[in-house]
């Protein structure tokens, strides 16, 4: 027997059994879907229900014109999946893309055009883009070009933090707005190599998790619009409009020009879990970059514009998103691929969790009613490859569902707690009648997520839709002219205060004020029951001028500057400490809402509320004083905030402590720096243990724990 008939017996499937355009072939393995290298080629999977023919069209990369076609014989196909086989190919420098035929029929759902050459749901890689900014060829007939990705990345033993949702400290950041600023003194900036090289900032800041905002591939070209006073072309900075949900984004990766931006991002999150930090990749299921009926065509318009889409009755888009498309998302077919994508993203890439865009519309059907038991929010909730990822839901959508609190959990989803934030602004600007949900908000929001715990609750004051912390203390108005829109989009429901002055001001007790704010916001936000996220810049006093909505600003009005670390040490001090603090205290990241029973190992009650006189909280709508006091369950610290939004002073009576525990002053943001907080274990005690003076428009933070030796007769 010869060698190749060894062979042959070995791998029958190596070999071609037919021609076709020039090249030997054999019917493909309809499943997985997309561009897998096999024995001697490439297999091509492509599902499209209602296509007649199906044609693959090869590239040279780089090339304007294919070097070949090369249609799917009728026999290739499985049901309605086109399935083939290609040898002699050089997979590494080849582009791919399909021609569907069909029928054209926009009424009917049905806009097959085999002109256009449309990429691959499930490329793993996507050229085109592969620099940010440069100026794309307009002419292109097929500008975003699907790659084969080999799977040979070594991850030297990765695995992930697994940590609890309970001691997580999230912070959201832009990818490349991150290190894009000049005084970022990275290697590369606004790439996955540069923010690697921010790792060691993370860890001093104290935070555990990053949440990364959209890094599939899509176009920042696709933008019309021009700064009205600076003629700047604007761009698609956010990326909220997904070209190509499997593949990482070129432009975000030093060497996307070589293809090698799946490597760069698997670097950067083998590097972020060696540091203890977790990966959360924000997610956009709910819409796609093809837009409406004058949206261009790039995949799923072209290979199955009924399943992919939410249509009307006439064949229009339904746009519950506000962006020209909604996707549909329960459909079967449309649902293996949201999972397939996630588990792409969790098994090949090692990210820990998703935060989902507008998430409610993932729970619609497919003429867009709610549903109360969504399929694909079920299928999530229990996939065994997702089972210990964190699921995160942005609970509303732009038609105006809103679900905060209400989102189909199945024991596994959080939500962004949109409530939480409108409550703890509208406390700090000193509006009357908000106590009362002050008081359930820092509790971790029990009226919301009852039964779910108080890790269902993402607590954020600040994200990157909105204004940063800086202007949320600056501004009373949005100012988003820059997005040239004439200052109609974003947010008007801002529940912001200037404090005086609108924008930056001389005037330094304006300044004073400002600081003192942001400070307070930090010290509610990081001793609130829940899971708290901090946006990117916010510990720094990073400014967008006014700016809420700065989805298209590639500039020093999104970027983080990184001269503020120096210039603004006071701030980004404070909330290290405050991190730290977090982290020491398991009675402020409790599971389950406390309750008010009474503690056995303490004598206290595991959450009390207080007022200017102990156990006595004044609930009035003219009140705005608070003190939350938390004891854990066992030997713990007892932990006790008094939150002041008045503008007078008030004389705080402690409650008493028991086990010979006393009163130590760990932050008072009414103080000076640097006298406004101690580092976690080294607070100092009260001289007057039984009561406090609370300045206006302050928060203080006290520990009750036995004084340490040093500190005995002080």
């Amino acid at each position: 027997m010869t060698a190749t008939s060894l062979e042959t017996m070995r791998r029958i499937d190596a070999y071609p059994t037919h021609q076709v355009g020039g090249y030997g072939v054999r019917a493909g393995r309809p499943y997985p879907y997309g561009a897998w290298v096999v024995p001697g080629g490439v297999n091509f999977a492509v599902f499209s229900d209602e296509a007649t023919s199906m044609t693959l069209v090869l590239f040279e990369r780089g090339a304007a014109e294919p070097m070949a076609e090369l249609e799917f014989p009728a026999a290739f196909r499985t049901g309605c999946v086109f399935a083939m086989t290609v040898f002699g190919l050089d997979h590494e420098n080849i582009e791919y893309g399909y021609r569907a035929d069909g029928p054209f029929n926009p009424v009917s759902g049905h806009r097959f055009d085999p002109r256009q050459i449309l990429s691959d749901p499930y490329a793993r890689l996507i050229s085109g883009r592969d620099v940010w900014g440069t100026e794309p060829n307009w002419d292109d007939p097929y500008p975003y070009r699907s790659r084969v990705c080999l799977e040979d990345f070594d991850w030297s033993g990765d695995a992930p933090p697994g940590i609890p949702a309970e001691d997580l400290v999230i912070y959201e950041t832009h990818v490349r707005g991150f290190t894009r600023h000049p005084s970022s003194g990275v290697t590369a900036p606004g790439t996955f190599a540069g923010l690697r090289e921010k790792i060691p900032y993370l860890r001093d800041l104290g935070v555990n998790c990053i949440e990364l905002l959209p890094i599939f591939e899509f176009d920042e070209t696709d933008n019309p619009r021009t700064d009205p006073a600076t003629g700047r072309r604007l761009h698609d900075y956010w990326g909220y409009n997904t070209v190509s949900f499997f593949a990482p984004k070129a432009g975000y990766a030093a060497t996307g020009r070589y293809g090698m931006q799946g490597d760069e991002f698997r670097t950067l999150v083998k590097d972020l879990h060696a540091a203890g930090i977790e990966v959360i990749l924000d997610v956009v299921f709910n819409h796609t970059a093809e837009g409406n009926e004058q949206g261009p065509t790039i995949s799923f318009k072209g290979l199955g514009n009924s399943t992919y889409y939410m249509l009307t009755p006439e064949g229009y888009y339904f746009n519950f998103s506000g962006t020209g498309n909604t996707v549909n998302c329960n459909h079967p077919v449309v649902r293996q691929y949201v999972l397939d994508c996630l588990r792409h993203w969790v098994a090949d890439y090692h990210v820990d969790g998703f935060r989902f865009d507008l998430a409610a519309i993932l729970g619609r059907d497919l003429d867009g009613t709610p549903l109360p038991n969504p399929p694909l929010l079920e299928l999530l909730a229990h996939d065994p490859v997702l089972r210990h990822t964190k699921l995160i839901a942005e609970a509303w959508d732009a038609a105006g569902l809103y679900e905060v609190g209400s989102f189909p959990a199945y024991g596994r989803w959080a939500e962004w707690n949109g409530k939480y934030r409108d409550t703890v602004r509208r406390f700090l600007k000193g509006d009357s009648g908000v106590v009362g949900e002050l008081a359930t908000r820092v509790a971790g929001s029990p009226d919301l997520y009852a039964g779910r715990g108080t890790t269902a609750s993402i607590n954020f004051l600040t994200a990157h839709d909105g204004f940063t912390l800086a202007d949320m203390v600056s501004y009373n108005d949005k100012h988003n002219e820059a997005n040239g829109e004439n200052n109609n989009d974003g947010a008007n429901d801002n529940n912001s205060w200037n404090h005086g002055a609108e924008g930056p001001t001389d005037d330094p007790e304006i300044n004073a004020l400002r600081m003192r704010q942001m400070k307070n916001a930090m010290a509610i936000l990081l001793t609130s029951q829940g899971v708290p996220m901090i946006l990117a810049g916010d510990e720094v006093g990073r400014t967008q001028q006014g700016n809420n909505n700065t989805y298209c600003q590639d500039n020093e009005l999104s970027w983080m500057d990184w001269e503020s670390v120096r210039t603004n040490a006071e701030l980004l001090r404070f909330t290290r400490a405050m991190i730290a603090f977090r982290h020491a205290h398991p009675e402020l990241r409790t599971t389950q809402h406390p309750t008010g029973m009474q503690v056995p190992t303490t004598g206290l009650p595991d959450i009390s509320w207080h007022g200017e006189r102990a156990w006595d909280a004044d609930w009035s709508d003219e009140s705005r004083l608070l003190a939350v006091m938390r004891s854990g369950t066992g030997d713990e610290d007892v932990v006790y905030v008094a939150m002041n939004a008045h503008w007078d002073a008030h004389d705080l009576q402690l409650p008493g402590l028991p086990g010979g525990r006393t009163w130590h002053l760990f932050a008072d943001t009414g103080a000076a720096a640097p006298y406004d907080l101690h580092q976690p274990g080294a607070e100092t005690p009260l001289e007057n243990p039984g009561s406090y003076l609370i300045g206006p428009r302050s928060v203080v933070v006290l520990v009750g724990r036995e004084s340490a030796p040093h500190e005995q007769g002080t």
